[in-house]
């Protein structure tokens, strides 16, 4: 009789297949070509179903307009008129789709009344393939399918469960993939996602630090930096203005708050220690000074690119001569 193994450690519970964690990225982040990922909201299909039925009015209303003409120039039975206006219908529907998303970025007008817009699976720009794509798709699983409910009582129960079948499966695409991606959105590479808001961060000129009064710098001490170098030190302030929730981070943040006050004394021969408990208010104040030396240099005529903008200055003189 074999002698069994101890078991070790904490039994694994099993997990089923379908309640697994997908490997891949969540379905609102994607990461375009630069590498820097992008995340958004996927639309739910209650907006979609809104939009498109925007799109959808707009549309009927070319198509009333095209019919009112046709009845007013001409004498024709309103079967041909129905029928002249369904090819209409048709001839503009598809059209309309490829070719405002393609001028507007994703958006049709219904897309734009509710903040949604197409995008590309891949996180690159959307392609015209892509567009022609899951526009003509949409002819197939939304128009077609609609069209035909109107029938569907003078049709044999035969062909009445296909149409039910064919309806079902197009509805039920998008609701088995995370992405709500319909079948033209999977051949075209798309889906469709929320608009985000757009942010301005607050003006940090506008807000100085309490103490900024004990921390005044002269001309000459704020001359050696330009317009990058101010840039990232905004950049730095507003990630600041967000303390992490971790204590390493919360660590490392007052580390490099530190390192950046120092360099700046040292670079501009700033003659006052600065105690940590000052180190923000140094850096604000230090900001908001520098900004209004660049600002005012710029009316002047004079751009300070970075900080190596007077070394480029002076190499450029010696070159030329006096």
């Amino acid at each position: 009789m074999t002698a069994r193994a101890p078991e070790t450690g904490v039994r694994k519970k099993r997990t089923w297949p379908w309640r697994r964690k997908p490997r891949s990225s969540k379905p609102e982040e994607i990461v375009p070509p630069e590498g820097v990922p992008v995340r958004f909201t996927v639309a739910g299909l209650g907006v979609r179903t809104a939009a498109q039925i925007i799109d959808i009015l707009l549309t009927l209303v070319f198509v009333a307009a095209f019919m009112a003409i046709l009845a007013l120039g001409f004498e024709a039975p309103g079967s041909l008129l129905v029928s002249l206006g369904a090819l209409f219908w048709l001839g503009i529907r598809a059209p309309y789709y490829i070719i405002t998303e393609l001028l507007w970025n994703g958006e049709t007008l219904g897309k734009r009344m509710m903040k949604i817009r197409v995008v590309s699976a891949d996180g690159r720009s959307l392609t015209p393939h892509g567009v022609i794509v899951r526009n003509l798709m949409k002819e197939a699983e939304v128009f077609a399918p609609g069209i035909t409910l109107l029938v569907l009582q003078d049709m044999s129960g035969f062909w009445q469960i296909v149409v039910l079948l064919w309806i079902a499966s197009a509805m039920a695409v998008p609701l088995l993939n995370r992405r709500r991606q319909r079948l033209g959105d999977l051949m075209g590479g798309t889906y469709v996602v929320h608009l985000p808001e757009a942010v301005l961060l607050p003006d940090l000129a506008a807000s100085p630090a309490p103490t900024a009064e004990r921390h005044v710098f002269q001309p000459h001490q704020l001359n050696h930096y330009g317009a990058f170098e101010l840039q990232t030190l905004e950049a730095f302030l507003h990630n600041a203005d967000t303390p992490p929730t971790e204590p390493v981070a919360s660590i490392r943040q007052r580390e490099t708050r530190a390192a950046i006050v120092d360099n700046i004394r040292k670079k501009i021969d700033y003659p006052d220690a600065v105690p940590p408990h000052e180190h923000d208010a140094f850096l604000r104040a230090f900001y908001v000074a520098q900004r209004a030396h660049l600002e005012q240099r710029q009316l002047f005529g004079e751009r300070r690119i970075d900080k190596h903008h007077a070394a480029g200055a002076d190499r450029q003189v010696a070159e030329d001569g006096p």
